[in-house]
C-alpha cells in the first residue's frame, strides 16, 4: 500500500514521502497513529501542491538574500568605542553591535546571527562576513576608532 509520510520515520523515510508499506503495517500502525495517510489522488495532489509552494517560498527568500547581499556588497560601517592602552578595547565587537549600526545607518535588517564576527578586540578595519543565506553571503568593512 502507497502511504504519504506525516512525520519523519527513523525506519521509513522523511515528511511528505510517498513509500510502499505492507498492507498490515500501514492499516494497524502508521494510519491510526497519524504517521502516515493513504496515498490516494486527493492526497497526492494536496502534497504536490504544497510541495510547489515550498519551492515557490524557498526561491522568493533566495531572491530576497540575493538583493540584500547586492545591497550590502561593499559598505563600510564605523563603529567607536572606548579603548585601553595599544588599542585594545574594554570589551568586544558583536555581530548585534554591527546589526544594530547596519540599521542605523543603513535601514537595512540583518539578523545578528548571520553576521560572522570573529572576535573584534582591536582597533582597526576588518572584514565581517554576514551570510544571508546558504551559499548567498557578502563582505562589508567595519572600522573600529576610538571615542
Amino acid at each position: 500500500m502507497k502511504v504519504i509520510l506525516l512525520k519523519d520515520v527513523k525506519t521509513l523515510g522523511k515528511k511528505g514521502q510517498v513509500i510502499n508499506a505492507s498492507d498490515g503495517y500501514a492499516r494497524n500502525y502508521l494510519i491510526p497513529r497519524g504517521v502516515a495517510e493513504e496515498a490516494n489522488q486527493s492526497n497526492l495532489h494536496i502534497l504536490n501542491n504544497k510541495k510547489e509552494a515550498e519551492r515557490k517560498e524557498k526561491l522568493a527568500e533566495i531572491e530576497a538574500a540575493q538583493k540584500l547581499a547586492a545591497s550590502l556588497k561593499g559598505k563600510e560601517i564605523k563603529l567607536t568605542v572606548k579603548s585601553g592602552e595599544n588599542g585594545r578595547l574594554f570589551g568586544s565587537i558583536t555581530g548585534k553591535d554591527i546589526s544594530d549600526e547596519l540599521n542605523k545607518k543603513f535601514h537595512i535588517n540583518v539578523d545578528k546571527k548571520k553576521i560572522a564576527v570573529n572576535n573584534i578586540r582591536q582597533l582597526g578595519t576588518y572584514d565581517v562576513e554576514v551570510k544571508l543565506y546558504p551559499e548567498i553571503s557578502t563582505k562589508i568593512k567595519v572600522v573600529i576608532a576610538e571615542k
